[in-house]
């Protein structure tokens, strides 16, 4: 089921209660030069400060960003929770990505090239973007990043199979290039949505590595600041979890500058390097308070009551009701919005599983017809989506080129009684009389589903779900896991079956990461194939061989990173999708 969320953008261009979106979201951002802008303006909140002037702290050439309707006005604290941190802060990356979800765009950088073979990604920075501390950012900034953290085998052990080989290449202060043993055009795509993994200030963190630091020294700093490891304080440090984090520079639009156990505050970055078409810096928000809130319900009782300037990611689809009482109270704005997500529920079977029978009916295809078929996808959507959703089949956002509706259609029409016909032909029948089949050896037949109840409303789905196959004879306990445990026990591939929902469906994520149909990947998202994936990423020294049609899976999800070909790669991801 594709269904809604709360607060945010609609997929088609067009906001629930807002203007359309502007032309210039679709295409590079426009530079000051180009828009005529000789004169900037920034927040009184930087009056009085000692910085040198702001047309000193922006780039030679600013980006200029088109406002959602009208242009702001300075000023403001903005109160959310640290679960909005992919929300509602930016995250700057070298790329962004257009408002069609396809297109990559300027950020950071100004151009970049993929070499013909597609085995070298060479990047132009803008001149004269600067760090939150006036620092220039310089190619150095992303060659730490990915020479010194990324390969390095102490900060990650295990090497990400589509950089194994690689090494980053400077030419001078903002051009570099990423050189990789093998094709590796979609790097790119990466580009466009990793921040500050993919670049870090190498001026702050080079005295928190070894290669930089003598490690005497290193061992001592690290240990003063209750760290066992440099590599465990630079992860938590620029994921923003530490008080230090508030030393590290940012190029984002604010910038930390207190953190302890129960909120972090954040205020404008006076270098930030975009203005508006009025010459004004941005942001518009002067400061942000970021409170720590692990419950969703209490998150959803605060946003309902206008405790929240901004609340979107842990707001689920059954909280809806809840929130339009408090927005016919006056003192919200409730906004609801499609899901890039092509389902909110992707049903993960593990054909891997330890008992040998249930993983022989996972790979029959009448079992799983069976099963789908007898789910009600409409009376699921009037029921929990308020008859909003669209019951579609896992498969690529119909904003792909790699989507076609038969994909999102097959085997979604509700047929229980076909279904009972493909479950009496496997000979599993009930033969205690309690409504519920059995084996074929008259053993009692009890799948149990194992996943964590976020992002989507998975757990009120698979009520549903769960009356759904009961009524077809199939006996399905549920049971809900953190992501600890989630994580742990599909790696072990000790969960029968799982969920996850359907969120690299796009045109930028699905070539990345074609994982929920390939099997070369196992996670707490992923664990429909622990043993194949396994044999995959050890190129057969460990798991189990796949069977052919998992293989071909393999080796044209191989084709569809690797390709230089466009054409090639929708008829691959198309092969894919159809399997």
């Amino acid at each position: 089921m594709a269904a809604t969320h709360v607060a945010g953008n609609s997929e088609g261009g067009m906001q629930d209660g807002f203007a359309p979106w502007p032309t210039e979201w679709f295409e590079p951002a426009p530079t000051a030069s180009q828009k005529g802008i000789t004169r900037f303006t920034q927040s009184p909140y930087l009056e009085g400060r000692d910085l040198p002037p702001v047309e000193d702290r922006l780039p030679d050439d600013p980006v200029v960003i088109q406002p959602l309707g009208e242009t702001g006005t300075y000023g403001g604290t903005a109160r959310i929770t640290t679960n909005e941190w992919l929300t509602f802060p930016n995250v700057e990356a070298p790329m962004t990505i257009s408002a069609d979800m396809r297109t990559i765009l300027p950020n950071l950088a100004e151009s970049w090239e993929v070499s013909p073979d597609g085995k070298v990604v060479t990047l132009h920075l803008r001149s004269g973007i600067r760090w939150s501390d006036g620092t220039p950012l310089t190619s150095d900034d992303y060659l730490f990043s990915f020479n010194d953290l990324w390969l390095n085998s102490e900060y990650s052990p295990v090497t990400d199979p589509a950089i194994e080989g690689a090494v980053g290449v400077r030419h001078d202060d903002l051009a570099f290039s990423y050189v990789f043993a093998k094709p590796n055009p979609l790097f790119v795509y990466r580009l466009a949505q990793y921040g500050n993994f993919m670049v870090l200030p190498k001026h702050h963190y080079r005295h928190f590595h070894p290669t930089y630091t003598n490690r005497e020294v290193l061992i001592k700093r690290i240990s003063d600041l209750g760290f066992i490891s440099w590599m465990a304080f630079i992860e938590a440090s620029r994921r923003g979890r530490l008080e230090q984090s508030a030393e590290a520079p940012t190029l984002d639009a604010h910038r930390i500058v207190q953190r302890d156990l129960t909120r972090i505050l954040y205020e404008r970055n006076p270098y930030y390097f975009k203005v508006d078409p009025a010459g004004q810096q941005l942001p518009y928000i002067d400061r942000v308070d970021s409170e720590i809130v692990d419950s969703k319900e209490v998150i959803t009782t605060m946003a309902s009551t206008g405790q929240l300037d901004f609340s979107a990611y842990e707001l689920r689809t059954q909280d809806i009701p809840l929130l339009k009482l408090g927005e016919r109270g006056g003192g919200i704005k409730v906004h609801v919005w499609t899901r890039l997500h092509s389902s909110d529920i992707v049903i993960q079977m593990n054909f891997n599983a330890k008992d040998p029978r249930l993983a022989e009916l996972y790979w029959d295809f009448r079992f799983r017809k069976a099963l789908s078929i007898a789910i009600d996808r409409e009376e699921m959507n009037e029921l929990i989506y308020f008859g909003r959703g669209t019951p579609r089949q896992v498969t690529a956002h119909p904003s792909s080129r790699f989507y076609e509706p038969r994909f999102a259609t097959a085997h979604t029409g509700f047929d229980p009684d076909e279904a009972r016909r493909l479950l009496d032909e496997l000979a599993l029948r009930d033969v205690t009389g309690d409504g519920l089949r059995e084996y074929p050896d008259g053993s009692a037949l009890t799948i149990t589903v194992e996943y964590m109840d976020w992002e989507t409303p998975k757990a009120i789905n698979m009520e549903l779900v769960e009356s759904y196959w009961r009524a077809v004879g199939i006996d399905l306990r549920q049971k809900l896991v953190d992501s600890s445990l989630q994580a742990a026990r599909a790696l072990a591939g000790e969960m029968q079956m799982t969920l996850w929902h359907a969120d690299r469906v796009t045109d930028i994520l699905f070539p990345q990461s074609p994982d929920f149909w390939v099997p070369r990947r196992t996670g707490a998202d992923m664990s429909s194939w622990p043993e194949w994936s396994v044999w995959y990423q050890t190129e057969g020294r460990l798991g189990i061989e796949p069977p052919s049609a998992m293989r071909q899976l393999q080796l044209w999800g191989d084709e569809l990173r690797t390709t230089m070909d466009e054409a090639r790669r929708v008829e691959v991801g198309k092969n894919i999708l159809r399997s």
